[in-house]
């Protein structure tokens, strides 16, 4: 018995090992890459906001219409990079069971024992939106560029295919990105956009829009269609 008991040992051993293998090798097949995560459609992609505070140094994070077929939970994902060339992140998740819409202000720096870090410097980053089923897989995102700009008159994408110039600078300070969704249908089918400018003040901030094609506005209660000038800042789109 004694001379078995190494071979023994090691057939058992080998079991385990195998186990082991099979299970994280089951887990690995279920794993999905951020590349394989399809983009939502159109008419599921909500409607999101990035409000800048007065002090520059919060971003209110607003997402509404919220209509994700299955979706359970939201991740989110807000990067951007500093004046030194670090680049930070504010990651968080929100169970969506009951909710239509979601709020979580977003700090540009960081908290230790009650103390704040402001980070000077930034002037542009990523959002990035995932959704989950029940069992936590992911079911679709949605992502884009934000611009922060400050002290300025002249409001652009990152992409460059929308701007919006003030008729007058402001101290006030402004995100220019890509809302996803829309606040409201519209008439038409949209062909480009929808693009919005928030700012950390009220309005109205009149100015000049460029942006190709057949332009409507949303100020906040309907859509309007513009040439050229507007009277306020808002979210922008192009449609057929």
């Amino acid at each position: 018995m004694k001379e078995k008991l190494p071979l023994i040992l090691l057939a058992a051993g080998a079991v385990v090992i195998i186990a082991v293998f099979l299970v994280l090798r089951g887990r690995g097949g279920g794993t999905i890459k951020e590349e394989d995560v399809p983009e939502l459609p159109f008419s599921q992609r909500p409607y999101t906001q990035l409000v800048p505070t007065k002090d520059g140094h919060y971003l209110t994070m607003k997402v509404s219409n919220i209509n994700v077929t299955g979706a359970a939970s939201m991740d989110y994902e807000l990067y951007y990079g500093t004046a030194e060339g670090i680049t930070q992140g504010v990651p968080g998740k929100v169970n969506l069971e009951g909710k239509k819409s979601v709020e979580r202000e977003l700090l540009l720096g960081s908290e230790s024992s009650g103390k704040f870090r402001y980070d000077e410097g930034v002037d542009d980053g990523t959002l990035t939106l995932r959704f989950r089923d029940g069992s936590g897989k992911l079911i679709g995102k949605v992502a884009g560029q934000w611009a922060f700009l400050s002290d300025t008159d002249k409001l652009a994408s990152l992409d460059g295919k929308f701007t919006y110039t003030l008729t007058k600078s402001s101290k006030a300070h402004f995100i220019v990105m890509p809302t996803f969704g829309l606040p409201e249908s519209a008439s038409g089918e949209v062909s480009g956009g929808p693009y919005g400018v928030f700012a950390s003040e009220e309005g109205p901030f009149p100015g000049k829009v460029n942006f190709s094609g057949n332009v409507s506005a949303w100020y906040g209660d309907s859509w309007k269609s513009i040439s050229g000038t507007s009277s306020d800042i808002g979210v922008f789109i192009t449609t057929n």
